[in-house]
């Protein structure tokens, strides 16, 4: 008799919740559960019904990194480090906007996951460790590129090399947590926070998404190219001429990302350009 799915999907108003669901383990992520959220991930990036993601954990925590409970797999690291780099990458590149709601506590590749939303809200009982030093192991699920660029080197070495444990304070004071929320508020903040962001033009946030995760290593140059590009591809939506109209109507903008570019007709006693 199978056990309770390790990961929860759910659908409300466009935004798409998946819960960690080991409990009993803090949500420590196994095999069956990397899996999962490689398949959750692709899944959330390929539906157009869905317009931003929250990730959270089920019991009282976020997650309490790997699960290393069974020991050393006996299968080459490369191998399992594969599936940790697709499940960073998915969430990572989602082009919707993502929000880790953390309560308990976010360790290890349970805090780099967090780290790698778009925003992170957390409870002041909320506690982080990069502990992967403790288990005489390196960072992963992107940790060391995603550290040094919120906090900057030496913070960065600080939390990678002495696997200290930091509250929700100090946190968002290095700029790890975007905001710090009571538990009994942090449901109705999060469901605020996805209305507004739902509400959004989809093809602009998506943009400006990749925009700034692409062109912090990137020269002025590049940026200013890539965004020509993007705002190349706003144009190209019904969401601009529905902004413009809604400021002059002064109503609500009611955004769908459609795309908007006339399609060509063919000419008079054509055959679409086919061959007879």
């Amino acid at each position: 008799m199978s056990g309770p799915p390790v990961l929860l999907a759910g659908d409300a108003d466009g935004v798409r919740t998946l819960t960690l669901n080991r409990p009993a383990r803090k949500n420590a992520i196994d095999a069956e559960l990397w899996d999962a959220l490689r398949t959750a991930l692709s899944a959330a990036g390929s539906d157009r019904t869905v317009r931003a993601l929250v990730l959270t954990g089920a019991g009282g925590a976020f997650c309490s990194g790997a699960d290393i409970r069974k020991g050393v797999s006996d299968e080459h690291p490369l191998y399992r480090m594969r599936t940790l780099t697709e499940v960073s990458l998915l969430l990572h590149e989602l082009p919707i906007p993502t929000i880790a709601k953390v309560h308990g506590v976010a360790v290890g590749a349970g805090w780099n996951l967090a780290l790698g939303c778009d925003f992170v809200v957390a409870t002041p009982e909320t506690t982080f460790s990069q502990i992967f030093a403790r288990r005489a192991l390196s960072l992963d699920c992107g940790g060391s590129w995603l550290l040094p660029k919120l906090v900057g080197l030496q913070q960065a070495k600080r939390l990678a090399l002495l696997a200290e444990t930091i509250d929700a304070e100090e946190a968002h004071a290095l700029n790890l947590v975007t905001w710090v929320v009571d538990a009994d508020k942090i449901d109705a903040f999060v469901d605020d926070l996805t209305t507004r962001l739902v509400a959004g033009a989809p093809v602009a946030l998506a943009q400006n998404k990749a925009l700034l995760n692409e062109n912090a290593d990137r020269t002025l140059r590049e940026a200013l190219a890539g965004e020509a590009r993007a705002q190349a591809m706003n144009f190209a939506t019904a969401d601009v001429p529905e902004a413009y109209a809604a400021f002059t109507e002064r109503r609500a903008p009611h955004y769908t990302g459609r795309w908007a570019v006339p399609r060509t007709a063919a000419p008079k006693g054509s055959n679409g350009g086919q061959d007879s």
